[in-house]
């Protein structure tokens, strides 16, 4: 580990001196691929020259506790000595998780789709409660938030609502959202005070850029309709509502939320060259038979992978058996826990399969 250690801050050091190179930074392209590079490499350099700090520490108070004499001077010495170790054992198991190779996707940005399941109107209102929820998590990392279309229904929530969300590693924090998330509550509809069970599915897609996907434009059928609002009601009278379909796949996107078809068919193609990234990254995870799909996924959709229950105030997340008793604030977007928990999980499960 430490070899590996030492090579990559040899390799920090070399981009940092092509980094001062006026040639490099007169290239724009260059420079932000080796920026890249330099940022993806600094945690571990800063947390190993942290170890060696405090490693040389422990030599010099080792050789110290040999020849000192004075009794209590010895005692402060060894307690000294005992926290130095301690800091190193922490430095060491950080250094083994900086050291798992990386997610590719983890500094990208995120569409999110939320679609009511099993429940009508009450399905519709959970995934109206779930962007809140995400809009909120993403405003408190000042991260953009920005909606790509949306289907809203008579009562007020969301047939279906995409929207992306823009900022540093938001894939590496929102990818465990997707799957099925199940709520339990009793219905504002509801006069006999009954609880309900309903479901939402929650998909996360790394956005990509169009070097990630190559689409031809010839495989794009585009089709422009009006918009439309709750219930089919229309909305307005021009067709500046965009649907396109990827005929090699049979990827169809709509987008509807501008008035100007021109923006409304780029957010379909983000939202397009999105779902073929996600479906070549699955073709490509299919292919390696050795990999053992991980107890906390990031891409199956149907499983159920956490419980609202309202009643109790309670969150369950099934995947790693986490029960939180503060479903209000959880849905403030009080996010931090459950998504730590969930980061550190996987992290445990990489390390021992490294092992």
């Amino acid at each position: 580990m430490l070899e590996k250690l030492k090579s990559i801050e040899e390799k920090y050091e070399a981009i940092s001196q092509e980094l001062m190179n006026p040639n490099i930074a007169s290239d724009h392209k260059a420079y932000q691929k080796l920026m890249k590079s330099h940022k993806s490499m600094e945690n571990v350099v800063q947390a190993f020259r942290r170890y060696q700090v405090v490693d040389s520490e422990i030599t010099d108070t080792e050789s110290l506790l040999e020849i000192e004499t004075d009794k209590s001077m010895k005692e402060m010495v060894e307690d000294e000595l005992k926290e130095l170790k301690e800091e190193r054992i922490k430095l060491e198991e950080e250094l083994k998780v900086l050291l798992l190779p990386k997610d590719p996707n983890d500094d990208k940005s995120v569409i999110i789709e939320i679609r009511g399941g099993a429940g009508g109107n009450e399905a519709a209102l959970f995934a109206g409660d779930l962007f809140r929820m995400y809009s909120r998590f993403a405003e408190s990392k000042n991260w953009k938030i920005d909606i790509l279309d949306s289907h809203e229904n008579d009562v007020g929530g969301y047939k279906e609502i995409v929207f992306s969300i823009e900022g540093q590693g938001t894939y590496s924090q929102l990818k465990y959202e997707s799957g099925v998330h199940r709520v339990q509550r009793i219905p504002t509809t509801e006069s006999g005070g009954r609880i309900h069970t309903s479901t939402v599915t929650v998909a996360v897609l790394p956005e990509a850029e169009e070097v990630d996907v190559d689409i031809n434009p010839n495989d794009v059928r585009v089709d422009l309709f009006c918009s439309s609002g709750p219930g089919g009601q229309s909305v307005n009278t021009t067709q500046s509502a965009v649907r396109l379909t990827h005929v090699p796949s049979g990827i169809v996107v709509s987008c509807q939320d501008e008035k100007s078809q021109h923006k409304n068919k780029d957010k379909a193609m983000k939202v397009l060259r999105a779902r073929l990234y996600e479906k070549t990254m699955e073709e490509e995870a299919a292919k390696i038979a050795s990999e053992r799909k991980s107890q906390v996924g990031t891409g199956d959709r149907s499983e159920r992978i956490r419980t609202y229950n309202f009643p109790q105030n309670r969150i369950t997340d099934h995947r790693i058996g986490l029960t939180i008793h503060r479903l209000d604030g959880f849905l403030e977007g009080d996010l931090e826990e459950i998504i730590n928990a969930l980061i550190t999980t996987n992290q445990a499960e990489r390390l021992k399969e490294s092992v």
